[in-house]
């Protein structure tokens, strides 16, 4: 039993200099916190403009996408198809699916352009012939788009977890195009669309380059029409999968510029483009001022406020506690399970300059019973970047930024810099934000 007057928080908290890896905690049954902000597999291809979506599963396992779906408004851009024990017992899943899909299409008021049809876990332990669905399906309706979608819950701990994998299913209708559009390229897996002040926007348009993304696509057509680009861009990890699969099928090539808040990788990811492309390098030396001047005001108007920083907010969580660190900013905690590959720099560095740097994990059980705000009892001010962070620290000064919020760069730092800055001053009402399911999607 644990003391709540004299919480133990050994197993899901740990000083910087203590963490002997990126995957500093053991797992087992995990905690689920009620921010809920992050988009799961049903909002992610709600991206895909004129299209369906069918869920295949049990009826317990549907009742969470089913709810995702009515939490958007979205009903009726998505059905299910309940597999009962009988279809189990009798083996008729294939033929379950198949009249299911054909069930709902003949009775949707419009044929969408194309449907993601998401099969669950059952049909992967029962080896369901699922190359034989698909190839009845697009018998059947041959101006339909299909593809195969998962709701997999045993992929979580796979090389390809739901996430990543939804992201590239999204991009399978893509296909090998003999033209190319010179002057367009993607940009490939994101949720949020990029900002058009970004560095490496601004850089494409001003060399005259369309960008296509599907983030912005309004017609199924539009979204096609990304397959004659001539280069992808990815810069969320979770975006990496997509990117290669369509190298591969399509032979898009791509590139990966990961979000980053180090000076010197935003220069080298910016060069890299200007290379790639042949087009004029941005004032990198002008926009690094830009973003130190935001960061120093962020700063000052701080001070000594400590300041939480969680995974959800940004895919690199240490990056930008080493950035805030070096400015002055009391960092006091991060958030975090795991961390990617790309944060070892940032980790070791940390680790030799802000040895007390604390981190701590959001889905460790412990986190559902002690006290949340435990270094501040819950009256002193923090500023939280994240949705987790500001519910584990219990504060209304928070900066609401989800996968980096579409900002990339030194204009990235710069907005959020300038998101701290608000945080500081003005409250939000944290619970009721907080508890809003794919914060910001919009079918």
């Amino acid at each position: 039993m644990i003391d709540l007057h004299d919480p133990d928080w050994s197993g899901a908290s740990v000083k910087i200099k203590d963490a002997d890896s990126l995957t500093p905690y053991e797992y087992g049954v995990e905690y689920g916190s009620p921010a809920r902000g992050l988009w799961n597999i049903v909002h992610t291809g709600m991206l895909l403009p004129e299209s369906h979506q069918i869920f295949v599963c049990a009826q317990g396992c549907l009742r969470g996408v089913v709810l995702t779906a009515a939490e958007m408004g979205a009903q009726e851009r998505f059905s299910t198809i309940a597999v009962c024990e009988n279809n189990v017992l009798d083996g008729d899943m294939e033929s379950l699916i198949i009249d299911g899909v054909a069930d709902v299409l003949r009775k949707l008021p419009k044929e969408p352009k194309a449907v993601l049809v998401f099969t669950s876990c059952i049909h992967n332990f029962m080896g369901c012939d699922l190359d034989y669905v698909y190839a009845k399906l697009c018998g059947r309706f041959p101006g339909i788009y299909f593809t195969d979608c998962y709701m997999y819950p045993i992929m979580r701990k796979t090389k390809t977890p739901p996430d990543p994998m939804m992201r590239m299913r999204l991009y399978s209708f893509l296909s090998r195009q003999d033209i190319r559009d010179e002057k367009c390229v993607n940009i490939i897996g994101n949720n949020y669309p990029t900002e058009d002040s970004s560095d490496f926007v601004r850089m494409l348009r001003g060399a005259g380059f369309e960008i296509r993304d599907i983030t912005r696509c309004r017609s199924f057509r539009e979204y096609l029409k990304m397959a004659h680009s001539r280069l992808d861009i990815a810069y969320m990890p979770p975006a990496l999968p997509a990117a290669r699969d369509l190298k591969e099928r399509a032979d898009i090539d791509y590139l990966y510029l990961p979000l980053s808040y180090d000076y010197a990788e935003i220069r080298a990811n910016l060069e890299a483009l200007a290379d790639r492309l042949d087009i004029p390098m941005i004032d990198a030396g002008l926009l690094e001022a830009e973003a130190e001047r935001a960061i120093s005001t962020a700063a000052r108007l701080l001070g000594e406020t400590p300041v939480a920083i969680d995974y959800t907010a940004t895919p690199r969580p240490l990056g930008l506690a080493e950035l805030l660190l070096d400015h002055g900013v009391n960092v006091r905690t991060v958030y975090a399970d795991v961390f990617i590959p790309e944060e070892r720099p940032a980790f070791e560095r940390l680790q030799a300059k802000y040895p007390e740097l604390e981190l701590c994990a959001t889905v460790h059980p412990k986190m559902g019973v002690l006290p949340r705000a435990s270094s501040g009892g819950g009256s002193e001010k923090i500023v939280a970047i994240g949705q987790k962070a500001a519910y584990f620290c219990n504060t209304p000064h928070f900066v609401n930024m989800l996968e980096g919020g579409g900002f990339w760069g030194f204009d990235g730092i710069v907005h959020l810099a300038e998101a701290v800055c608000d945080a500081v001053i003005n409250e939000k009402d944290t619970k009721k934000i907080i508890q809003v399911k794919g914060w910001g999607c919009c079918c």
